[in-house]
């Protein structure tokens, strides 16, 4: 009887400050020294890159050449993604950002997709875009940039980017994460290996399962 007691005056007073002081809340912690520089040679697992030694750094850790140059979008969505992430810049690491650039041809299609780890702002330098995200409620926030516009996906929320133009867009994107992440939707679902089950899908989409074997063999040539 002593003991509990003791507990509920414990968990009283425990409640009590927690009313009193205010709450932080980090979604990662901060760099304890100036930087992290990633070890690609090591095979340690961590959450994150394990750090070079600082005596073996250069400036060529922290550079990137080649967003001046267009990506290829000789494809079948008519788009290309180059990501500069802390697999590209080792000096990324432990610093919680990253950037990549967008090329759309005309017609091209940066499909719904999501980043889990990260909120994106996407400026437009070339041509217009027409993107957006969908909340969590399913509403659509979406609108046409032109150059020099930014739009901001929150993150983990579906969103995509397209060019109803006659001519090539390209954007530069910032990312809060030096390991952004990427599901595509579409290629997520029909795409997964192992497979989802076709009784899935078509109750998920309402579409029946002859549809669904389609939909699979158009993501199935694509690996």
């Amino acid at each position: 009887m002593e003991r509990s007691c003791e507990l509920l005056l414990l968990a009283l007073l425990v409640a009590a400050m927690a009313a009193s002081l205010p709450l932080a809340l980090a979604y990662d912690p901060s760099p304890l020294q100036d930087f992290c520089v990633a070890d690609a040679a090591s095979d340690v697992f961590v959450n994150g890159l394990v750090c070079k030694d600082p005596a073996r750094v250069s400036a060529g850790d922290f550079a990137f050449s080649g967003l001046h140059a267009a990506g290829d979008t000789a494809n079948a969505l008519g788009s290309r993604v180059t990501l500069v992430d802390a697999r590209a810049v080792p000096g990324l690491n432990s610093l919680g950002v990253s950037m990549a650039r967008l090329d759309l041809a005309p017609g091209g299609l940066n499909p719904p997709h999501t980043h889990p780890r990260a909120a994106e702002v996407l400026t437009v330098v070339e041509g217009q875009m027409h993107a957006g995200f969908v909340a969590a409620d399913g509403t659509l926030f979406a609108r046409v940039l032109s150059a020099g516009d930014a739009f901001v996906f929150p993150r983990g929320l579906v969103h995509f980017e397209f060019n109803f133009g006659d001519r090539p867009a390209v954007g530069i994107a910032g990312l809060g994460s030096q390991n952004p992440g990427l599901i595509r939707v579409a290629d997520s679902l029909f795409g997964a290996t192992p497979a989802l089950t076709d009784d899935v899908l078509a109750k998920a989409f309402r579409i029946d399962a002859a549809t669904v074997q389609r939909m699979k063999a158009q993501f199935a040539t694509k690996k």
